[in-house]
């Protein structure tokens, strides 16, 4: 019983290999507060993702799905799925253009606020918006009233 266990893990290990990334860069993105950081996370689950798309396109003992030149198609050979891995090429293009965006994105948080960790940024918004009801408020009638008890 035990070595069917240890061959099913084995057997299994892209799975799992899979399940580690996808959680670790899903917990990067949840306990992080650092924007860049959360961008890491995101490319660790991406990065897994891909993994998991290419190996279910890999057929044991199958060769890549290029036809002879004469068109004589042995029916006893297998042939990998080559659909997964067109998807993960565009799915790579996909993501190198959101984590550009991302890193832009951080870049003009810098540059507006002063840090790129996310409780300051939240804070900052707090202060402006209660400094904005402190000045604007006798303007927008009894509505500031009702946001500034929200935001305490």
């Amino acid at each position: 019983m035990i070595t069917m266990d240890t061959d099913f893990i084995l057997g299994h290990l892209n799975y799992w290999l899979f399940i580690i990334l996808m959680m670790t860069g899903f917990y990067i993105v949840v306990s992080r507060g650092n924007f860049v950081k959360k961008i890491v996370g995101l490319n660790i689950f991406q990065t897994s993702v891909f993994m998991f798309y290419i190996s279910i396109g890999k057929v044991e003992g199958g060769t890549a799905p290029i036809f002879p030149l004469d068109t004589n198609i042995d029916p006893a050979v297998a042939y990998s799925n080559p659909l997964p891995h067109v998807l993960i090429l565009t799915a790579i293009v996909v993501g190198v253009a959101t984590t550009a965006l991302g890193l832009a994105l951080i870049v003009r948080i810098r540059e507006t606020y002063g840090t790129i960790e996310e409780e300051d940024v939240l804070q900052i918004e707090r202060d402006l918006q209660r400094n904005e009801i402190r000045v604007e408020g006798s303007s927008m009638g009894d509505r500031a009233d009702r946001k500034s008890t929200r935001l305490n």
